[in-house]
């Protein structure tokens, strides 16, 4: 008997590689009368990401803020940007394809050369690259017995975009120095034309009140709208946002002892869910009276479905690079970021922040490392997709020689579950099976079989099984006994 197969097709979208790249980029500044500097912000923000073939360039602008003590040793700050391009390279990539880029700065240091600094940064990126593609099921095969089941497929829609948040705010300072933003994403869904993003933005500033210099600290929320023509029907979206610029205006009201801040950031944001299709599909088949090849394809993705939100404070021990003892009077923890590993229950890492310090009546600074442990309550063990930011830190010494530590995390995680689905692409009819010509046959199973096991091994139709055995239960504990009747031919 010939077999016949129904093929249905469709399109999708896949992730076809996610790669990481890091590269050097250096800002010199020179011509001012620079004495030690005491902080340096590097801010990296996107400005282009294009695939070719074999290969993804990828292009953003670095601005590097620095504060330093002139002659006089009074604060001063000197900001310089720096546009810088890099490339890397897969064999997997082609120019019909699109990537999605996420710059941040891994580390950096400050080089002393005579009377210029320069400020090197290693810019490290991770480019997740999707394409359109069409996969090909079986839908029936016609002279075979199938297993037909229900199943979800799933076609990811990538959106982006950018929005502007605005907030002005009062301080108790003379200046701002260096304004430092992380945003995170705190919720995220899709529905008719749009998706909807809030979340917060945490703002540390390096300020001055009464010529020396403070830390303050602010959590600005924000929500938005961002247009995507291909989400239909709601659902949860996974999202992160970049802060591309930061500006801030200060108008100091000397009678009130103030200071007027203007706030305004441009966010970028950049993000994906899953549009889901169900389908009945072959996933199994086989011929009473020949054998059956198969060609089976086999999709995993991993689908967010659940966005949580933690709160937690840490605190302990700090490491520092300098030398700080009783003569060391403390004046402020600035620039806090963290860096993390994930853990069976949670995540670890380290508080990284920069500590400005009074000696001998000039400022100086040094950096200071606190390391945390945090359990994410109800967090599954494959969550991959965190951020973290840090809601301010404060620093004092426990003992001469010993610093401490305290600061507030901000943990977002984007769980999910992984969706697994297996099926067939093809069916050729193979060589032709022996008949058996017994009237009766009595099959002795092995434990655990199903219906579709038994039957496949007996090529005869589960429905067959099930009358000619109505007694049994499956899975079977290996105990059976499972006859076959077989008519007379002829």
């Amino acid at each position: 008997m010939s077999i016949n197969s129904q093929l249905q097709t469709g399109n999708f979208t896949r992730t076809v590689a996610v790669i990481n790249s890091q590269s050097m980029v250096e800002i010199k500044f020179s011509g001012q009368d620079m004495g030690e500097v005491v902080a340096v912000y590097p801010q990296i923000c996107l400005n282009s990401c294009e695939v070719s073939s074999g290969r993804v360039n990828y292009g953003g602008r670095l601005i590097a803020t620095v504060v330093y003590t002139d002659a006089e040793g009074k604060l001063c700050r000197v900001q310089k940007g720096a546009e810088f391009s890099h490339y890397a390279d897969d064999e997997r990539l082609a120019p019909a394809q699109r990537g999605d880029c996420c710059l941040k700065c891994e580390r950096y240091q400050v080089k002393r050369d005579g009377s210029t600094f320069v400020v090197a940064v290693v810019a490290g990126a991770s480019i997740t690259v999707y394409d359109g593609a069409q996969r090909s099921y079986v839908s029936n095969i016609e002279g075979a017995v199938c297993r037909t089941e229900s199943a979800n497929l799933l076609s990811a829609v990538y959106f982006s975009g950018e929005s502007e948040v605005d907030d002005d705010f009062d301080c108790v300072a003379s200046d701002v120095l260096i304004p430092a933003a992380n945003a995170l994403v705190l919720d995220c869904s899709a529905r008719s034309g749009v998706v909807e993003v809030s979340g917060e933005i945490y703002l540390s500033l390096l300020a001055v009140r009464d010529s020396q210099p403070v830390s303050l600290d602010r959590i600005i929320p924000f929500k938005c709208e961002l247009s995507c023509d291909e989400a239909l029907l709601s659902k949860r979206a996974f999202c992160r946002a970049e802060v591309k610029t930061v500006n801030v205006n200060c108008k100091v009201n000397e009678e009130r002892g103030k200071c007027g801040v203007d706030f305004n950031a441009t966010l970028a944001f950049s993000g994906h869910f899953f549009e889901e299709e169900e389908v009945a599909l072959v996933t199994d088949a086989f011929c009473a009276d020949s054998a059956l090849n198969l060609t089976f394809a086999e999709e995993s993705t991993r689908a967010d479905v659940d966005f949580k939100v933690y709160s937690e404070r840490v605190g302990g021990p700090c490491a520092a690079k300098a030398k700080l003892d009783y003569t060391c009077a403390f004046l402020a923890a600035v620039l806090p970021s963290a860096e993390f590993e994930r853990t069976a229950d949670g995540i670890e890492g380290s508080v990284t922040a920069t500590l400005l310090y009074e000696q001998g009546g000039e400022t100086h600074s040094t950096e200071v490392n606190m390391p945390f442990v945090t359990t994410l309550t109800g967090l599954s063990a494959d969550c991959k997709q965190i951020s973290v930011a840090v809601c301010g830190m404060s620093l004092r010494q426990r003992a001469e020689g010993e610093c401490e530590g305290e600061a507030v995390l901000k943990i977002t995680a984007a769980d999910g579950e992984t969706r697994c689905v297996k099926y067939v692409t093809e069916a050729a009819e193979g060589e032709a099976k022996r008949a058996c010509d017994s009237a009766v046959s009595v099959y002795i199973p092995a434990a655990g079989d199903g219906l579709w096991e038994t039957a496949k091994r007996l090529s005869a139709s589960p429905e067959s099984i099930q009358l000619s055995n109505p007694e049994l239960t499956f899975p079977l504990t290996g105990n059976e006994r499972i006859v076959i009747y077989r008519p007379k031919q002829g």
